[in-house]
């Protein structure tokens, strides 16, 4: 098997800059590098166990199929951030039958970010 030593998610936004300020000023993500440079510039963030690389242009319509799993310690208060800075909710916190707590944002070219809370008693969470 190959190891992995780390891994990022590739975003080719319609308009690089729109979505920097999207990533990095309405989500409040931590910037790890940045490379290039004016509005073509790479920037790649922190995204807990791997990195967000926002770079390059699309010239293409967002695939619908890809997702973001962000998870926060708590989804209300995300929540009253996110409402706070101008993000649009497509969906509040809701705790699923699958007893995740999620809420639904999607990015300024139409990519889904879905926000997660583990509640204590949830299994993903179990230690034995």
């Amino acid at each position: 098997m190959v190891q992995v030593l780390s891994s990022r998610i590739l975003v080719r936004p319609a308009d690089p800059e729109r979505s920097r300020k999207f990533y990095g000023e309405a989500l409040g993500l931590a910037i790890y590098r940045e490379f290039g440079t004016g509005p073509e510039r790479g920037t790649v963030y922190f995204l807990g166990g791997g990195f967000l690389e926002v770079s390059g242009r699309a010239t293409d319509a967002p695939t619908p199929t890809l997702q973001l799993w962000l998870q926060v310690d708590d989804a209300a208060r995300a929540h009253e951030e996110l409402v706070g800075r101008g993000v649009a909710v497509l969906r509040p916190p809701v705790r699923e039958p699958w007893g995740l707590i999620e809420m639904w944002i999607a990015d300024p070219d139409g990519h889904k970010v879905v926000i997660v809370e583990v509640p204590a008693d949830h299994p993903l969470r179990y230690r034995p």
